[in-house]
């Protein structure tokens, strides 16, 4: 695709923003004084903005959700002709896309059985935990309500969702929360809270320490990233996964999976949580589902945590909630083209294969650079955290990171970082390039860093 070129007059399109928009994550008063970045164009790995500028995307449209890239004229196409020919109704009754959507995913989940539909990432978690309330009222005499989540994870930006949010500058200055979530320690063995061999063992046995200390009969889910994604791209230590497991079965607590993230391929399997070999309860997901197509997100259960709703005798029994936008079909017509891009473009394995890339100049980066501390990652999802000093482990300073962010954008690299999140450790690169990446796109994005971290740490 040829550059395009520069808007003539977009003033006005400047001035629209400036006195109409309210821009998520964004401190507007510079704003007062310069431009907000406009983005108009993407195509695979690159996006074009207002002036004319290319712009190779390493976070799949900012934040990790356009799987197989931009300008995919086949989705457009498959959400065209179903909307044109029924474009919503009430998630009350079915529709075609939604029947075949829900059976697609299902094909991918082994042991998973039901699809509920929403609109977003928050609003999926949101219903998950409206169930296990539900659940405990009919099933526990509403005594196994508390739901338990980890330290550094995120679950959505609504009350409910912070309620569980592992991320003390994200809930900043939002409470009061909603009583009834207790959390349990990460599991980032780099920032590790005990000297043991077994790490993943040991921050497992810490939900179950926490499990005991707030009584096994009152805990009704535990809600975890699979792959903690904002608070630092922290991938489980071996052997971590197989213990949570072992402890939610022993205490009868539902396993609650977030792939908001990890769903859909971002790890090279279709759900995060198959690389470990593990067995949710319920798993939520979102970004990836339609690649940022079409609005869609999902709640998906399996057939035990399904059937305690089913109750004809109780009027209140079934789970009484609606998602007004859960009902549009764009979202599965999207998610079903979306799926088939991705199998037949052998996508899976092409984030094994380039995800490997990406780990391996990663780790030459770190072997050149001493303000890299630690990477980790799993298929096109990975991090770099970055250190003021490597024995000590001291974080660098945001300003440092940012510093790294903007440079690469002015080389015509997005890459992102951890922002707003954990106090004192918002110091971790995040890259998240779509599926499609190749390995001349992965070599310039880890030189673009290179070049970085060359020129703000020396």
């Amino acid at each position: 695709m040829n550059k395009l070129a520069p808007v003539n007059d977009f003033s006005a399109v400047l001035d629209a923003d400036r006195a109409h928009v309210w821009h998520h994550l964004t401190q507007h008063k510079p704003l007062e004084t310069t431009d907000p970045r406009v983005m108009v164009e993407g195509k695979g790995m690159r996006l074009w903005d207002a002036a004319g500028r290319e712009h190779l995307d390493a976070v799949s449209g900012g934040v990790w959700t356009v799987n197989v890239g931009y300008g995919r004229e086949s989705i457009g196409e498959a959400i065209r002709d179903q909307v044109t020919r029924l474009n919503f109704f009430a998630g009350s009754a079915g529709s075609i896309p939604g029947a075949r959507f829900a059976e697609t995913l299902i094909e991918k989940m082994p042991g998973m059985s039901r699809v509920y539909s929403v609109n977003s990432g928050s609003e999926a978690n949101e219903k998950a935990f409206k169930m296990v309330r539900q659940i405990a009222h009919k099933h526990h005499g509403g005594k196994k309500h508390k739901i338990l989540f980890r330290e550094r994870d995120y679950h959505g930006s609504t009350i409910a969702t912070m309620s569980a949010g592992g991320q003390p500058e994200r809930n900043a200055q939002y409470g009061p929360y909603t009583p009834g979530f207790v959390q349990v320690p990460h599991c980032l063995e780099y920032r590790a809270q005990w000297d043991v061999e077994d790490y993943g063992q040991r921050a497992a046995d810490a939900i179950e320490e926490v499990i005991l200390r707030e009584g096994p009969e009152t805990v009704g889910a535990l809600c975890l990233e699979t792959v903690t994604a904002g608070g630092g791209v922290i991938t489980p230590p071996r052997g971590y996964w197989e213990r949570v497991q072992e402890i939610c079965r022993k205490y009868d607590i539902l396993l609650h999976l977030d792939e908001v993230v990890c769903g859909v391929g971002r790890t090279g399997t279709w759900f995060g949580y198959q690389q470990y070999g593990i067995k949710p309860d319920m798993v939520t997901m979102a970004k990836g589902v339609a690649s940022g197509y079409a609005a869609i997100a999902c709640l998906v259960t399996t057939e035990e945590v399904f059937d305690r709703f089913k109750d004809d005798s109780d009027p209140m029994s079934l789970f009484r909630d609606i998602s007004t936008f859960g009902g549009c079909t764009a979202g599965p017509a999207a998610a079903l083209e979306n799926m088939r891009i991705i199998e037949d473009e052998g996508l899976l394995e092409n984030t094994q294969t380039m995800g490997a890339r990406l780990m391996d100049n990663l780790r030459a980066l770190e072997e050149r650079h001493a303000a890299i501390g630690d990477v980790r990652g799993v298929g096109l999802f990975c991090g770099a955290e970055l250190v003021a000093d490597r024995e000590s482990r001291a974080p660098a300073g945001e300003k440092m990171v940012q510093a790294v962010i903007a440079d690469c954008m002015a080389q015509g690299v997005i890459i992102g970082a951890t922002a707003r999140a954990i106090p004192g450790f918002n110091n971790t690169l995040c890259l998240a390039p779509a599926l499609i990446a190749t390995a001349d796109d992965i070599d310039a994005i880890t030189d673009a860093i290179d070049g970085a971290l060359t020129r703000v740490f020396g």
